[in-house]
């Protein structure tokens, strides 16, 4: 299985990597805070041993050296010192302590005030450190006599901080909140960029972005308005021309048509006759489906499943040696928010289609999940080439290779289909069966 570690969206992308960021920043922030720490804890430990140590040397240098063993047992030492008087420096199993820890104790012994400077110690040597949990330090007095001193050194705890914890906790949570905030506010208008666009894709008449908020989002808005202007004319202009000339041909259309009536030759009258019949068969549907691009009928909830039983029945009345191949399968009722008018005359055009070619038709509607609806039509025909799949969907373009508008129409039903559905936010293919006969598939928006 494949792991996905980049995020696919800009949003969460972001938010990866600012979240990446700040918790680099704060496991950095914890080291240092943990270093910190932990030279605060030595060097308050080194303040307290070198006070003490250097507070029982003062005494023992102060005191007879007869008396110092007496002197020594009734001095309160605490239970993490232990103090013995000898003529040699310590005998431990212990190496000497480390430069740095030693440098500190030394240093920290040194700022301690002894009261007189002819009691300082001679000589001084430090075993252990913070890895064996203790430090042996032996004072020479100026007698000759040593003083030898064990501290226990408690162990370094950098996280020993409950309040701090919480705050780090709580710094973090609000961090990431403020992140995943500022992230979705700054990511904002490409989503309603892209669902702008959206929206002129399935209606050209869409409504345009506002165009306010900063300055970066205001200039796209007003591209994308700029933009959307100038498409939405060229449409209506390419429209207009198409609906112009195709109007304007009824009139010499129907001219010939009278004339055609005074030709002498029969057969030659009706050669005429039906190519101009054809022709005025072109012409409305060039109209239709201008019609069908500049159409302004509001979009009202619509029962899908009502509808396409209604036009299997209409169509198995106009066809009634025909009853038994015209089949619905999909649930009793489901409805969806559609243009009425416009979406019946996808599916009469579909399921036209699947019997005139197939001289069958199963119209399957399928509730795919609660976003998308699947209508599927197949037929029991020979299918179409393939290269012609895709094709049948340009205008004036038929699948059936003849020019007789009884089997082949004039192409636009398939092309004023697609637009339609388009226009609702979905889409129309055509495949062939692997058992044979096409198959058409519409998906809606719910």
């Amino acid at each position: 299985m494949k792991i996905r570690l980049w995020p696919g969206s800009l949003a969460a992308r972001t938010a990866f990597v600012l979240l990446l960021g700040l918790a680099i920043v704060q496991v950095a922030g914890l080291t240092i805070h943990a270093l910190d720490r932990l030279d605060v804890q030595r060097l308050g430990q080194a303040r307290d041993i070198a006070v003490r140590v250097v507070g029982l040397y003062r005494t023992m240098a102060l005191t007879d050296p007869p008396r110092r063993e007496a002197v020594l047992a009734d001095l309160h030492r605490g239970p993490e010192l232990m103090v013995t008087l000898g003529s040699s420096p310590p005998q431990v199993d212990l190496p000497e302590m480390p430069p740095q820890e030693q440098r500190l104790l030394r240093v920290n012994m040194n700022l301690v005030p002894l009261g007189a400077p002819q009691i300082r110690w001679k000589e001084m040597v430090i075993y252990g450190g913070h890895y064996w949990h203790q430090a042996v330090i032996g004072l020479r007095l100026s007698d000759g006599e040593w003083l030898n001193v064990t501290a226990e050194l408690q162990p370094l705890r950098p996280w020993h901080s409950p309040a701090f914890l919480w705050a780090f906790l709580l710094m973090t949570a609000a961090a990431g909140g403020l992140t995943l905030w500022a992230v979705r506010r700054l990511t904002a208008p490409v989503r309603t960029l892209a669902e702008a666009a959206e929206a002129l894709g399935r209606d050209v008449n869409a409504p345009p972005l506002p165009e306010d908020g900063p300055t970066e989002v205001a200039i796209a808005a007003v591209a994308f308005n700029t933009m959307a202007t100038r498409i939405r004319r060229f449409v209506e202009d390419r429209t207009e021309l198409l609906t112009a000339i195709g109007h304007d041909l009824r009139t010499p259309i129907t001219r010939l048509k009278l004339r055609a009536e005074f030709v002498e030759d029969d057969e030659q009258r009706g050669k005429i006759l039906a190519d101009l019949e054809e022709m005025e068969a072109m012409v409305s549907a060039t109209l239709a489906f201008g019609r069908d691009v500049r159409t302004t009928e509001p979009v009202s909830p619509l029962d899908l499943a009502e509808l396409l039983r209604t036009i299997l029945d209409e169509t198995g009345d106009a066809n009634p040696d025909l009853v038994d191949g015209l089949h619905y399968e999909g649930p009793a009722h489901l409805t969806v928010r559609a243009r009425s008018l416009s979406l019946k005359r996808v599916f009469v055009n579909l399921i036209s289609n699947a019997v005139n070619y197939g001289g069958s038709a199963t119209v399957r509607l399928i509730d795919a999940d609660h976003h998308m609806i699947v209508v599927e039509i197949e037929d029991d025909g020979p299918g179409l080439a393939l290269g012609d799949l895709d094709r049948v969907f340009e205008p004036f373009h038929r699948g059936e290779p003849s020019r007789n508008r009884e089997t082949g129409g004039v192409g636009l039903g398939l092309p004023i289909a697609r637009n339609i559905v388009r226009a609702h936010g979905g889409d129309v293919t055509l495949v062939n069966r692997p058992k044979g006969g096409a198959k058409a598939t519409v998906t809606l928006p719910v």
